[in-house]
């Protein structure tokens, strides 16, 4: 027996309606995702189809503009406009020791075997706002190896690279980071690591002086020299899985053999053609090792 509603006329024009509407939306995300490769060389194309269309609608709804092609056509004439997309698409939450037991980790089980290195080269690459960059010379000025180290912090966005560099948090955050600090193995007071100036903290330069911030495109960009750690977490969770796997692949090559890389939680080798060329150290935290061949 068929549905009453099957045979309204009006609801099968509705349905018909939404479909459309979702199909307009999509080649509209995609020509404007294609807009600014042309114009701008960023390149989202290969990422993650619904990061990019919640990221997008969400930019919209903070916007003077009703469609996506309203947005497309500021894009391309507006490069103020463009700088806020831009922030939308590329910025993650971060904060300082994110994952307490990861770097406890780190402390534990990497540390040890990076201290037979006379020099030690680390890529941190989507650092973003810097927290997790900022944690990682923390642990590493208490482990003896800071001053030995150079921390290569590298994102697409140039804005939030500014930042980071800045090295400015809200004073607000301290608690949940200062917990956090401890829960990661911390040897001694977080605050000791910032000066507190009203609402705002400032890291110690003495941290800063080992960290090298640039630009990297993991998306077009080349291989990162011969590194002895990558990190880079919760940033592939946004990439498809073809533009992983080139991710993985690049990662491969710029490691040394015996080199670590360490990922976020919700990430995995599992199914990439490179997965052969890691074994897994420590599985619960994502850490890898880089084989000989």
């Amino acid at each position: 027996m068929k549905s009453d509603l099957s045979l309204c006329p009006n609801f099968n024009f509705q349905i018909s309606n939404t479909m459309d509407n979702r199909e307009n939306e999509k080649i509209e995300i995609d020509l404007l995702i294609r807009a600014i490769y042309l114009k701008y060389g960023y390149d989202f194309r290969d990422y993650s189809k619904a990061s990019i269309r919640r990221r997008v609608l969400g930019r919209l709804s903070k916007s003077e503009f009703s469609t996506i092609s309203e947005m497309q056509h500021d894009l391309l004439y507006n490069p103020g406009f463009f700088e806020k997309l831009l922030l939308d698409l590329t910025v993650n939450v971060s904060e300082m020791f994110r994952d307490p037991l990861f770097f406890k980790a780190i402390r534990e089980t990497v540390v040890p075997e990076l201290k037979n290195q006379p020099f030690i080269k680390v890529w941190h690459a989507g650092c973003s706002t810097g927290e997790e960059v900022y944690s990682m010379a923390i642990l590493f000025r208490e482990e003896g190896v800071l001053d030995a180290s150079t921390i290569y912090a590298t994102d697409v966005n140039e804005a939030v690279l500014d930042k980071a560099k800045k090295g400015i948090f809200p004073i607000d955050r301290m608690k949940d980071y200062t917990r956090n600090y401890k829960m990661a193995g911390g040897l001694a007071s977080f605050a000791d690591y910032y000066t507190a100036r009203y609402d705002r903290t400032i890291m110690d330069r003495r941290l800063r002086k080992n960290i090298v911030f640039s630009d990297h495109n993991l998306v077009t960009d080349s291989v990162f020299g011969e590194m002895d750690l990558i990190i880079c977490r919760n940033v592939l969770i946004y990439f498809s899985r073809e533009l992983q796997d080139r991710v993985f692949g690049l990662f491969a090559e710029s490691l040394r053999k015996g080199g670590f890389l360490c990922l976020g939680s919700k990430e995995s080798m599992m199914f990439s053609k490179h997965a052969d060329r890691f074994e897994s150290v420590v599985k619960k935290e994502k850490i890898y090792r880089r084989l000989e061949i």
